[in-house]
């Protein structure tokens, strides 16, 4: 029965055109990959004891908008992936709830705004780390999960559920390849060379860069996501090995598009 519950869901996920899905047990957050882990409070159970299962779905930042970034057509598009997160888990735990299996979404943040984050900055579940536990990739230098198909250019929302679906396996490889190019493109500075978890983005830093992009009403930043090699959509977009000549016309449409907007 849980096997056609997943087989139904990931139905559902197809119809809406999610391109990634996976699942962990609850388990898995009792058995972490890698120390130091998150306290006990911010597991899946913790937050709904009724957990069992924990599905993740990612949709993809489009490389292109992401690298004209810090800018309002970036802005506009991260709004667009969050809303959509939201509306999908959302959609996913009531298909569940209706089944008979008590679900709820967890929002794609956690937390209400950059101001918060500056006085607080953990949000209170962590969906980096289910799509990690969920099979979907693996961490990189620059604290974010890489994904094969969009390297770090992925947004990812949670169900919490207390069907007991078939877990997917872990990422069988590391697909970080500590090239660095997102610690030199940090404009906070708040990366090392460090490997995650040893090597932890500078929170305080990183987020008073955001809140000044939020004054200009261009945040997110997005540069270390969209400086990253990894990921399919770099060989889609023609990104890889582009001429001189790409190369500037990408730069003429940033500098077009940064113009207007913000401020």
């Amino acid at each position: 029965m849980t096997e056609d519950l997943k087989a139904a869901v990931l139905r559902r996920c197809r119809r809406m055109e999610i391109p990634l899905v996976g699942v962990a047990s609850t388990d898995r957050w009792e058995n972490p990959p890698f120390l130091p882990w998150m306290p006990e409070e911010f597991y899946p159970q913790s937050i709904f004891p009724e957990a069992r299962s924990v599905i993740v779905i990612g949709l993809p930042v489009h490389l292109p908008v992401l690298e004209t970034s810090p800018s309002n057509y970036y802005h506009e598009l991260y709004k667009t992936v969050n809303t959509l997160l939201d509306q999908y888990t959302y959609r996913l735990a009531s298909f569940l709830n209706d089944e008979g299996y008590p679900s709820v979404f967890v929002p794609r943040d956690g937390y209400e705004s950059i101001e918060v984050l500056q006085k607080n900055p953990v949000a209170f579940f962590s969906h980096r780390h289910a799509a990690l536990l969920a099979g979907l990739g693996t961490f990189g230098v620059n604290n974010t999960l890489l994904t094969p198909e969009y390297g770090p250019r992925v947004r990812f929302g949670s169900v919490l559920t207390a069907a007991v679906l078939p877990a997917d396996p872990l990422f069988p490889e590391d697909l970080c390849t500590r090239c660095m190019r997102c610690v030199r493109a940090c404009p906070a500075g708040a990366l090392d060379e460090r490997n995650y978890p040893e090597g932890l983005t500078d929170k305080a830093a990183c987020t008073d860069n955001s809140a000044r992009l939020a004054r200009r009403h261009i945040s997110p930043c997005g540069i270390c996501i969209g400086v990253c090699p990894v990921g399919e959509d770099r060989r889609h977009y023609g990104r890889p090995a582009a001429s001189p000549g790409e190369r500037d016309r990408r730069r003429r449409v940033r500098e077009h598009v940064q113009k207007y907007g913000g401020l």
